[in-house]
């Protein structure tokens, strides 16, 4: 396909700016970007910014109408508007690919029946569900839908922290804690011929929930390496991915891989690669998406990523900085605790 093209983006965020500026680094000619933040950071790169609600009719039709090809920025979009893009003009990844990652159960569901292992978990409906699985406790409850950086998470360590105030109707999985050692991640761009680009293994710590610190390369094994490689492969494979998918690994202690989740986007956790490769997730998204030609990643220095949380950027946006750190401000308005407002990214060679 034409880099002649104009591409709607679904979202205005640190991950869609980073895509629009992606966009505009290949050529491509025209970007759209329909989003309901009226502050988002993505309006200050695209060609048009269409703020509403995801859900006006009128709003939409027109962002349909001035598109030839869409992709979002994040999971938490209502299904029913990426099948209605998709009637007339193609989304990608496909929505049946967003219907999964927007639901635990069906994320679980759908790697185990690849047999790719996960922690053991069970669907939670109520408070007597909960008490009869008490065989997966210690562990966390999380909710089904519209979880993430910790959010709708509660650890359950006996019978007796069952609170029978959780509103069930939001629906839950339990999962069984692990005797953890470390969680990595793998993204990897599919093509729509198939091509697949695999990044290698990112390093990741987590405070409260939230991504802190990804380092490549990961401290594993060759086995690990190469089997969370083939499970990324083998998931995009099975959703006939098209774009950037990350897939996130538990580690345990006697040295099992364990899926945990997938995100059907390009994730904070490969932010390094913009830096790092030749070609970042975000470029090969959009060369992806649009269908241009197939380039693999080719890593050129090892690096650190450190995530600016809340009000430490205003700490940030006063340093200065060496040539081999990279600082990158999300042009969010408002710091809040826990937000990610920012990251560096530090190359180590």
């Amino acid at each position: 396909m034409s880099k002649d093209i104009t591409l709607g983006i679904l979202g205005s965020g640190q991950l869609g700016t980073e895509l629009v500026r992606s966009a505009k680094k290949i050529g491509i000619n025209k970007i759209i970007v329909l989003s309901d933040d009226k502050d988002g950071p993505a309006q200050n790169f695209c060609d048009e910014y269409i703020y509403s609600d995801y859900k006006n009719t009128s709003n939409l039709k027109k962002f349909i109408n001035k598109i030839d090809i869409c992709t979002y920025e994040f999971e938490n979009l209502p299904l029913e508007i990426l099948n209605t893009i998709n009637q007339s003009k193609k989304v990608y990844p496909n929505p049946n690919c967003l219907r999964i990652a927007q639901n635990r159960a069906l994320e679980k569901s759908f790697a185990n029946k690849l047999g790719i292992k996960s922690t053991e978990w069970q669907n939670i409906k109520s408070a007597e569900e909960l008490k009869k699985n008490t065989h997966l406790l210690p562990g966390i409850l999380k909710t089904n839908t519209m979880g993430y950086d910790g959010k709708g998470q509660h650890r359950i360590n006996t019978i007796e922290d069952i609170d029978e105030k959780f509103n069930f109707s939001k629906g839950y999985i339990l999962e069984k804690f692990v005797d953890l050692k470390q969680e990595i991640s793998v993204a990897a761009t599919r093509y729509k011929d198939g091509k697949i680009s695999v990044y290698e293994p990112s390093e990741n710590k987590h405070e409260n929930g939230i991504l802190r610190h990804s380092v490549i390369p990961a401290n594993i094994d060759e086995k690990i390496f190469k089997r969370s490689q083939e499970v990324v492969k083998l998931i995009s494979e099975n959703l006939d991915y098209v774009g950037t998918l990350c897939v996130e690994f538990l580690i345990t202690k006697t040295g099992e891989l364990l899926y945990n989740e997938q995100s059907c986007r390009p994730h904070n956790s490969f932010w390094n690669s913009v830096n790092s490769h030749n070609i970042s997730q975000f470029e090969g998204h959009i060369r992806a998406v649009c269908g241009l030609d197939f380039i693999d990643n080719k890593k050129i220095s090892n690096s650190d990523m450190y995530n600016i949380l809340g009000f430490e950027i205003l700490e940030y946006r006063k340093k200065t900085f060496k040539k081999n750190e990279f600082f990158y401000d999300y042009q969010k308005k408002e710091p809040r605790e826990g937000r990610k407002m920012g990251h560096i990214t530090i190359l180590k060679d």
